[in-house]
């Protein structure tokens, strides 16, 4: 009795996880996400500058919703996924799992301190203050620090694998302070306006706010995942340089080939 085998036309998604394979998808992917992060984000700000109406007590500042909502709710999300990542890379001790974590630490970084930025813009004219110590824009303050902390930590290490081990635990325990981000106007009092939109009750702002605001989240989604794959792909050149389709990669779009450092280890060698 022969053991069943997988159907022909199913997908191994598993062989992707060699940057060998992982970075023409990548290429790929990026055209598509540029694209689309270009369409949705003037469609987005289309709406939400010329057809959604004016807040009646914020007046045209509520606006910056459009900007901030989205980068404050990536800001999380790019967290959690760079420590699932650098979490996978430490137990299974898979390069590309590593890279993608150190791919998303600098977007996620800018899309916390756009959120921080774009809140203290809102700040000003609704609460008359540009920063408070606020439960919430503390903890986003927090987690700005631990992005940097993460890119800062891996650039001090000179071994790579080292770097990614040690920034994969600091990921790991940092990752604590996203719930305390997302349910701090819950569990204390604080300045920072509730949740206009929740899985668990009806939208409290007018349909075209709400259309604007997730059309320009998906927008700032589809252009986090352009860059980060487009990262991810100059990470994959710089640290497989000694492997032989990185080689042929570079000659094949008529550049001259990377020389390995001393430091490298020489075609062949276990990583």
């Amino acid at each position: 009795m022969t053991a069943p085998t997988a159907p022909r036309n199913s997908i191994n998604w598993f062989k992707y996880a060699a940057p060998a394979r992982f970075y023409p998808l990548a290429g790929r992917a990026v055209v598509w996400f540029s694209v689309l992060a270009v369409l949705l984000g003037a469609l987005g700000l289309f709406i939400g500058f010329a057809v959604a109406p004016t807040d009646a007590q914020q007046g045209d500042a509520y606006r910056i919703i459009f900007l901030h909502v989205p980068t404050a709710w990536l800001s999380m999300v790019i967290y959690v996924a760079m420590a699932f990542w650098a979490g996978v890379g430490l137990v299974f001790n898979t390069r590309l799992a590593s890279m993608m974590a150190r791919a998303l630490a600098p977007t996620g970084a800018l899309m916390t301190f756009l959120a921080l930025w774009t809140g203290a813009l809102w700040g000003k004219p609704t609460w008359g203050t540009w920063w408070v110590w606020d439960a919430r824009l503390t903890s986003e303050l927090i987690l700005l620090f631990l992005y940097l902390g993460f890119l800062a930590l891996h650039a001090s290490i000179d071994d790579e694998r080292r770097a990614d081990r040690a920034t994969a635990v600091l990921a790991l325990v940092g990752v604590v302070n996203v719930p305390i981000i997302y349910f701090s106007v819950q569990w204390w009092n604080t300045l920072h306006q509730g949740a206009s939109v929740s899985l668990t009750s009806a939208p409290s702002i007018a349909t075209p706010m709400l259309a604007g605001m997730l059309i320009s989240s998906a927008a700032v989604w589809c252009y986090c995942i352009a860059v980060v794959l487009a990262r991810v792909r100059l990470i994959m050149l710089e640290r497989e340089r000694h492997a032989s389709w990185v080689q042929r990669e570079l000659q094949g779009h008529g550049a001259s080939p990377l020389e390995s450092s001393p430091s490298s280890p020489p075609p062949g060698a276990p990583t």
